[in-house]
């Protein structure tokens, strides 16, 4: 009997630990299903940025060359062959100093020619001067004769007529000595354009003829060589039409050029916008030589920009393409955002709103207020804080138990 009670004793505990662990396998199943039924859910993913604090910059980007500021083209007045080039490219020169010198001897047989016939003109003046005198011994001769009735009055006219030819003789002569002397110091001067000089110190940036070259001055002046002064530089940019209104005169400006884009840190020039020529260079030279108003442009139309900068460390070079930076208006270490994360409000325009992410991940609306715009930053100037987590995108998650496929 004893046996018997510890059999059924032992049996009943096995079925209460056969029960307990099938509860357990039970409550298991059931997580899975819930798991399984959660990671199943449709949900969206959100991407955002943070609300940072720095600078922001309302820009206008254009491209732009270097030239001089100051420069000038050394050209022949004169025609003939070039005797002597005394000058190369980046040869620095100084006001005055003589740069070429041209054959002269055309011009100067045209000078000694000139000063030959003066020497005539004025010996025939002379010799009239002295024929002037005569006339008037004649005509006072005649006079006194004529006092006492000894002569003919057809005497006396004669003698009056004599010297007032004389003296309109000697008018002549005059004019044609002034007339000669005036023609001779065109030719002087012609002489002198035989020996070109620098009309301004500065460096020969170019030169465009050759020893031996034989120059043709008689319909316009030929170029022989190029001066500037490279201490200072003009940047002409080409702004788009649809940011030519934002430029204004002493906007700040700063370029950088293309020989520092390999560099971790371009050395960056800054300057102000000295004029906004009111058309562009095309229009204006079109306009000039035809003497009507151009026709529409198909393509974009670009206006020129300048504004100058200093260049005495020479690091700057003529011809140098600029990549521009105008600057309409900045704000420095303020609260700053994404541009593509605030939208204008339906609701209200001309007000905007960004979504920011809660505690518990979930989007809330934020009524914002916006300031200065870059290109890809705006100022936040009320609505949000520093670290806070602002949308920018969202991406729908399908369903399914695809994380169980292989």
């Amino acid at each position: 009997m004893p046996m018997r009670e510890r059999s059924e004793q032992g049996h009943g505990q096995g079925g209460g630990a056969r029960w307990l662990r099938w509860s357990l396998l039970g409550l298991l199943l059931v997580a899975v299903v819930l798991a399984l039924w959660w990671s199943s859910r449709a949900r969206t993913a959100y991407t955002t940025v943070a609300v940072q604090r720095g600078a922001v910059e309302a820009t206008v980007t254009a491209i732009g060359t270097l030239q001089p500021r100051s420069y000038v083209d050394v050209g022949a007045q004169v025609s003939g062959q070039i005797l002597k080039l005394r000058v190369e490219p980046g040869a620095q020169v100084a006001k005055g100093d003589l740069l070429v010198e041209i054959d002269p001897s055309v011009q100067r047989a045209t000078v000694d020619a000139g000063r030959a016939s003066l020497a005539g003109l004025r010996a025939q003046l002379a010799e009239q001067q002295a024929q002037h005198r005569l006339a008037g011994q004649q005509l006072t001769r005649q006079q006194q004769l004529s006092q006492h009735e000894a002569t003919r009055e057809e005497d006396l006219q004669t003698a009056q007529a004599n010297l007032a030819m004389a003296a309109a003789r000697m008018e002549h002569l005059r004019a044609q000595i002034s007339q000669t002397e005036a023609t001779l110091k065109a030719d002087e001067a012609r002489l002198g354009y035989t020996r070109i000089y620098a009309p301004m110190a500065g460096t020969v940036v170019s030169v465009e003829a050759r020893e031996g070259q034989t120059l043709n001055a008689t319909y316009q002046t030929p170029n022989i060589l190029r001066i500037a002064d490279l201490s200072a530089m003009t940047v002409w940019t080409e702004v788009s039409e649809a940011d030519v209104r934002r430029v204004k005169e002493g906007m700040a400006v700063y370029f950088t050029t293309l020989g520092g884009a390999g560099q971790s840190k371009p050395r960056r020039w800054s300057g102000a916008v000295r004029q906004v020529l009111p058309a562009p260079v095309a229009s204006q030279a079109q306009a000039a030589g035809s003497g009507q108003t151009p026709a529409p442009a198909t393509k974009a139309v670009a206006y020129t920009v300048l504004f100058d900068v200093d260049n005495q460390d020479a690091e700057l070079m003529p011809q140098m393409t600029a990549q521009v930076v105008f600057v309409s208006a900045s704000a420095n270490q303020v609260l700053h955002v994404a541009l593509t994360a605030v939208e204008e409000d339906p609701a209200q325009p001309g007000a905007y709103v960004a979504r920011v992410l809660d505690a518990q991940g979930r989007p809330q609306p934020r009524s914002v207020k916006l300031g200065v715009r870059s290109r890809h930053q705006v100022e936040v100037l009320d609505g949000l804080a520093e670290g806070e987590q602002v949308i920018v995108g969202e991406t729908q998650l399908e369903g399914g138990f695809r994380w169980l496929q292989w």
